[in-house]
């Protein structure tokens, strides 16, 4: 189990390659990480706009004249150096000192203002992913195993699925490269139409392309891991869309692109 420190950092996009990608292997393979990941991606919010009153009501010039009044290492005399011996505090300990006090600081408030927020306003973008992934985490091979229909009946069932989103659906459109296409089916969320148009991955397992209505706006595809599963997701001006299921994350970011492509046209 990696510490919260080395995954925020990985969370912030602090570490270099090597860390990176051995963070993304335990996520995608060890669910205590990956439920780990989740809890502290969760207080993903704007702590320099929050704490900007904060940092602007400081008594920054009383705190500068106090470090100003510390004697360097080179303007202190034996005397001082042997009473700093046995104090053990130096210039440089006493600016440690405070900069870890800040660090514990902003860790708690980060930790306590996540849990707040996600009471107070969930994210709906956050929310519908999870419900999304508890409920494909129940999914096995045989789930699926029902024959998908011809290529007539799968249009079908993507044409009335598409109607109920607004979407024009069509086999090719959601075809992944790979991967056998199984069913489409409307669920319901927060009152809202849910589309699941559900795969069976022949190296993997069950994987899901889900599309709900979304006014939030654009955004990239973003990664991350729930449930086990690993998801990307992305939105447009209208709809939000995520590809979920246990294949490793590259391979996912691969699809996804591919089915983003498919979609945009």
């Amino acid at each position: 189990m990696p510490s919260d420190e080395l995954l925020t950092a990985y969370i912030d996009g602090e570490l270099e390659t090597a860390e990176r990608d051995s963070i993304e292997k335990l996520i995608a393979g060890d669910a205590r990480v990956a439920e780990r990941f989740d809890f502290l991606s969760r207080s993903d919010l704007p702590f320099r706009e929050a704490f900007e009153p904060m940092l602007a009501a400081a008594p920054s010039a009383k705190l500068d004249a106090m470090l100003a009044a510390i004697p360097s290492t080179k303007e202190q005399n034996s005397a001082t150096e042997q009473n700093r011996a046995v104090s053990g505090i130096s210039r440089r300990g006493f600016l440690s000192a405070i900069a870890a006090c800040l660090v514990v600081g902003i860790a708690i408030d980060r930790a306590a203002i996540g849990i707040s927020h996600r009471l107070a306003k969930p994210d709906e973008g956050n929310e519908w992913r999870a419900v999304v992934a508890e409920y494909l985490s129940l999914y096995t091979p045989d789930t699926l195993s029902a024959p998908a229909g011809d290529h007539a009946e799968q249009a079908a069932q993507l044409s009335e699925v598409g109607s109920k989103l607004g979407l024009a659906l069509t086999p090719e459109t959601v075809a992944i490269p790979g991967v056998d296409f199984k069913r489409a089916q409307v669920l319901n969320y927060d009152s809202k139409p849910l589309a699941q148009i559900a795969y069976l991955d022949p190296e993997s397992g069950p994987m899901a392309l889900c599309i709900i209505p979304s006014n939030q706006g654009a955004s990239a595809p973003d990664m991350e891991n729930r449930r086990g599963l690993n998801v990307v997701y992305w939105s447009n001006a209208t709809h939000a869309f995520m590809l979920i299921g246990h294949s490793p994350i590259d391979r996912m970011k691969t699809l996804a692109d591919s089915v983003r492509e498919s979609l945009a046209v």
